[in-house]
């Protein structure tokens, strides 16, 4: 065999190499995805997290919710790219200083995250119809708030203040069910993962660096679901 041919054939051989490991990335990451979706693999056991919030067990799954979106249309979570998401879940028709607060903490959150931030999103879900929900913002206003917020409706603030967050509402009873926790204890906001799992809730007291040292540590660790 000559030095040319051998070369030819290495050259063809390389070739095959990188076209192929897109392709084998591919399958990996849909295998994986595939038991997290169906609960064989638990990412959170398996990966350690280290834990500021609270893990909840057993994880609550979202997607057979449905939901309406800010103008009432039908909608599943399964509408959502996979994504590691801040939930701030409000019962009743008001969204109050409590839950402003939350609000612009998983806000400051996000952006804190830099480079991570497309990783992530941030969804408003609540028991009451966004249409028919108001915002009655706590006064009087923390050091670096927005000073021109005032009573009125929620949808408005919303896509005003808090571009590209997602409003949803769902029925009381399927709200009841996916955030147990805050008929006793309102004072918390959730982290679902990219499979759609509740897997996670922080209390407001919480220091915020905490959240992102989670978040971040979560990112690292979970990339090939991004």
């Amino acid at each position: 065999m000559t030095s040319a041919t051998r070369n030819d054939r290495n050259n063809r051989m390389i070739l095959g190499l990188i076209a192929g490991l897109p392709l084998t990335m591919i399958l990996a990451a849909s295998w994986l995805w595939y038991f997290v979706i169906e609960g064989d693999l638990d990412l959170i056991g398996a990966i350690g997290t280290a834990n500021h919030g609270t893990l909840i067990q057993p994880p609550r799954q979202i997607q057979p919710y449905t939901f309406k979106d800010d103008v009432g249309a039908a909608f599943q979570w399964r509408d959502l790219e996979p994504r590691w998401t801040m939930v701030v879940a409000n019962r009743g028709a008001t969204c109050d200083g409590a839950c402003e607060a939350r609000l612009y903490v998983t806000r400051q959150i996000h952006i804190a995250l830099g480079k991570e931030f497309n990783k992530v999103r941030r969804v408003y879900i609540g028991d009451t119809p966004i249409g028919e929900a108001r915002i009655v913002p706590l006064m009087p206003r923390p050091t670096g708030w927005p000073t021109d917020v005032a009573p009125g409706a929620l949808a408005t603030y919303l896509a005003e203040g808090h571009v590209g967050l997602v409003a949803l509402a769902t029925e009381p009873d399927n709200f009841s069910t996916l955030f147990p926790t805050l008929a006793d204890s309102p004072e918390q906001w959730y982290l679902v993962d990219p499979a759609g799992w509740v897997m996670m809730r922080y209390p407001d007291a919480l220091d915020y660096k905490k959240v992102i040292a989670d978040l971040k540590f979560l990112l690292k660790n979970s990339g090939e679901l991004q």
